[in-house]
């Protein structure tokens, strides 16, 4: 699958050390709005991305993942996929590996 999603608990600070830890990029927090949507798009990169409040929904070749706070999402390089923001907006941060 490229696009896996990992059910956690993950806070900022551990989403922060998890990404030193692989050896990742600096992080980039981001926000959302409800219903806020991404246009279908790929990287060329691993993209790590934890969630960390309300919701997303990461809609890839393979399916859905949905992401609430606390889970984390990694994707493959070159996976297609596009995202919707849960009715509570969203809190995420990411990095590339």
């Amino acid at each position: 699958m490229g696009a896996t999603r990992h059910a956690g608990t993950a806070t900022l600070d551990d989403a922060v050390a998890i990404f030193e830890a692989e050896g990742c990029s600096a992080p980039r927090s981001w926000r959302n709005a409800a219903g806020d949507r991404y246009g279908r798009h790929d990287h060329p990169f691993h993209k790590v991305l934890f969630c960390l409040s309300g919701s997303i929904v990461f809609h890839a070749d393979d399916g859905d993942v949905e992401l609430t706070a606390g889970d984390r999402l990694d994707l493959e390089p070159g996976t297609a996929h596009a995202a919707t923001v849960g009715p509570d907006g969203c809190g995420c941060v990411e990095a590339s590996r």
